[in-house]
């Protein structure tokens, strides 16, 4: 092993980092009338969110709420939206918030992030659905618009905050197959999601880990990470699977903050460990993609 690289257990975790670039980001709270209203509605909106590079945006639930912490004390969940800038956040939020949560059965939407920098408008833009018997209401200095559906009303907040988080955060799994390799990055999703962090691929988990353009084609954006495809070691003279390793898995970690992020690996990395895995590394574009970069060496401590 190479001077920055160390073993939790049977893993290894290699001497790499992870590299992660500023991105904006919105929270939105979710309520409904039950649990299970509530995590369709949010479900819903985060949806074909799990990649900006072919979605626009990426999203993903951040942690459920109960009636205690919402504005209108129902359940609730809080959902973390991220784009490249504020009007993409505007964009994505407006439509998904109009599309999947107003259509939602006794849902409501509110402002998760009221010291954003700045805000984009959700309910001042949704109100025209009501054409013209919407109304709006002041609480606590913040604007709300009821609009009538056919279930009664749909309450919206005016707007929502937009602040600055990071995004690219990751963690690569290896295994000896699928099954060994699935079950340490489940085990590291379940012990990275919380607080201030979206894990925006289906359940958490990416194995269609990608490159920066194409070999071939110098039209598409990305291509499959040949040399992380246990299917291609013998066929490519740069892969990085080792012998032994027959599945490979990622996560990819947005964070509302660098120390969210960091601490995000910190947790997934010690459950992948405590769950078998081979192998623990991370990707990066050799330092040229983003600001933020989170060594796997300094992630050796117990979270």
């Amino acid at each position: 092993m190479s001077d920055g690289a160390y073993r939790l257990g049977d893993t290894e975790v290699t001497d790499e980092f992870a590299e992660a670039f500023p991105m904006r980001y919105a929270r939105v709270v979710i309520t409904a009338a039950t649990d299970a209203w509530a995590l369709e509605a949010a479900r819903s909106m985060t949806g074909f969110a799990t990649s900006v590079i072919g979605c626009k945006c990426e999203a993903a639930i951040e942690r459920p709420l109960d009636a205690g912490e919402t504005p209108d004390g129902r359940p609730g969940i809080a959902v973390l939206l991220f784009a490249m800038d504020s009007e993409g956040v505007g964009e994505r939020i407006l439509e998904r918030v109009g599309q999947s949560v107003m259509t939602c059965p006794t849902s409501a939407c509110f402002d998760g992030l009221p010291d954003g920098e700045k805000r984009v408008a959700v309910g001042s833009a949704l109100r025209y659905f009501g054409d013209g018997f919407q109304a709006s209401k002041v609480v606590a200095g913040e604007r709300f618009w009821r609009i009538p559906v056919m279930e009664g009303e749909f309450l919206c907040c005016e707007s929502v905050g937009v602040d600055t988080g990071v995004a690219g955060g990751n963690l690569v799994f290896l295994g000896a197959d699928d099954a060994h390799a699935l079950v340490a990055a489940q085990a590291a999703a379940d012990a990275m999601r919380g607080p201030g962090i979206a894990l925006p691929f289906p359940g958490g988990i990416v194995r269609s880990g990608s490159k920066v353009g194409s070999l071939r084609s110098s039209s598409i954006p990305a291509t499959t990470n040949h040399r992380m495809a246990p299917t291609l070691r013998a066929q490519v003279d740069d892969s990085f699977v080792p012998d032994g390793v027959g599945a490979v898995f990622e996560i990819v970690i947005d964070g509302v903050s660098e120390a969210a992020v960091r601490e995000c690996m910190r947790r997934g990395l010690h459950a992948a460990a405590d769950a078998g895995a081979l192998q623990v590394t991370a990707a990066n574009f050799g330092g040229d993609l983003g600001p933020f970069h989170f060594p796997l060496s300094e992630l050796r401590d117990p979270p």
